[in-house]
């Protein structure tokens, strides 16, 4: 798999200074984290699913859950998992490119069962996103997993959902975090990221975020996402993606746009106005927003739940040249000490800046690096049905 795979060389070439490098299940640990990018939810019971890979990869779909708890109706659970089992099948024997794929169980029985009917078809899966994960419970889904990884000698993975009241309610808040923390340890080279339900977390007190808010301006769960990328990102054991964005077409309005218009009035682009009133007409600017939000506070990635989202989230995980100067510029000062950056508009101090430079870089290898004349706005823009 290899982001923004569906550009043509040429264009690849005009946008970036250097491309998105590829990755597969034999990549380390973190790259492939990194790599998740925006992650496609799709109900198992989806019966055209494998017939689909193609048209998602062309949509920059990297990463992708078949799921069997939230997304289908309890009384579906068992045609959910043969049709699960059906299509990861028929993905196995199509071959090609395809997204990493997890399939999000219900309990942790699934997990053997699954692994057990697909047979060597069980090499098309990445592994299985737990959903409700507790100190108490996730024990049970980390000890199958472990399970199945000895049998298969397959490197599955695991992603925990965090998303009950244990989670969110401020006297147990911590120290189930803290638990979940120790528990994942035992497991950690099978954990492949810890993932956000915050549309669970919202139901426990009946809110729901609308599209002119992010989910960083909702008090209650802004509080527990904090602490989420506190205890788990403290030492980059673990990466944590970002929470569910749930609009997808127009909506009414009672805010103004959260997309400045100055990005899109370029020139050289003279579809960029277009574009934006597009994406503020499908509510994608408060997915912008929110993107934004999660890396400025050390989230990687997003769930998502249509096609339309999954390339204005890549796009805005594409390093900046600016970027990428300033964390080669940061990494190269080993002696520690301060600097002006490349840009001359801001300091960079090359010890508490390290962390953030690395990081930088890792994306880089991931996401590319953009040209210095380029903005996200472009990988927006570019058509890639143009030769």
């Amino acid at each position: 798999m290899r982001h923004f795979s569906f550009l043509t060389p040429e264009q690849g070439e005009a946008l970036f200074q250097h491309l998105p490098q590829a990755f597969d299940a034999t990549s380390d640990r973190r790259t492939l984290a990194v790599g998740l990018g925006a992650t496609l939810y799709t109900p198992g019971t989806r019966q055209n699913y494998a017939r689909q890979i193609g048209r998602l990869v062309r949509e920059g779909v990297a990463s992708s859950v078949l799921c069997l708890e939230d997304a289908i109706s309890d009384d579906a659970v068992a045609d959910g998992e043969r049709n699960v089992i059906t299509q990861l099948r028929a993905l196995h024997a199509r071959g090609g490119e395809a997204p990493q794929v997890f399939v999000r169980v219900r309990h942790p029985d699934q997990v053997a069962t699954i692994v057990k009917e697909l047979e060597e078809s069980a090499a098309a899966l990445t592994g299985f996103v737990f959903p409700k994960f507790t100190a108490a419970t996730g024990g049970d889904y980390l000890e199958a997993l472990a399970d199945v990884r000895r049998g298969t000698g397959l490197p599955l993975y695991g992603m925990p959902v965090l998303e009950t009241g244990e989670v969110l309610w401020s006297e147990t808040r911590v120290p189930e975090l803290l638990a979940v923390r120790a528990l994942l340890a035992d497991h950690e080279q099978a954990v492949l990221a810890v993932r956000i339900g915050a549309t669970d977390l919202c139901g426990l007190y009946g809110l729901r975020r609308s599209p002119d808010l992010t989910v960083w301006d909702l008090a209650l769960i802004r509080e527990a996402l904090a602490d989420i990328v506190n205890i788990f990102t403290r030492d980059d054991a673990f990466t944590v993606t970002g929470a569910v964005w749930e609009y997808f077409t127009a909506t009414q309005r009672l805010f103004k746009p959260q997309l400045r218009q100055s990005p899109f009035g370029r020139p050289d682009l003279p579809g960029a106005p277009a574009l934006r009133y597009d994406l503020i007409r499908h509510d994608l600017d408060g997915l912008i927003r929110e993107v934004v939000l999660d890396k400025a506070t050390g989230i990687v990635g997003k769930t998502v739940i249509h096609p339309s989202h999954v390339r204005p989230v890549h796009a805005l995980y594409v390093v900046t040249h600016e970027e990428f100067t300033d964390a080669q510029t940061t990494l190269g000062m080993t002696g520690g000490g301060v600097t002006g950056s490349t840009y001359s508009n801001k300091m960079i101090e090359s010890r508490p800046h390290a962390r953030w430079a690395a990081h930088t870089l890792r994306r880089a290898e991931v996401f590319g690096v953009l040209r210095d004349d380029r903005t996200f706005v472009d990988l927006l823009h570019v058509d890639e049905a143009s030769p």
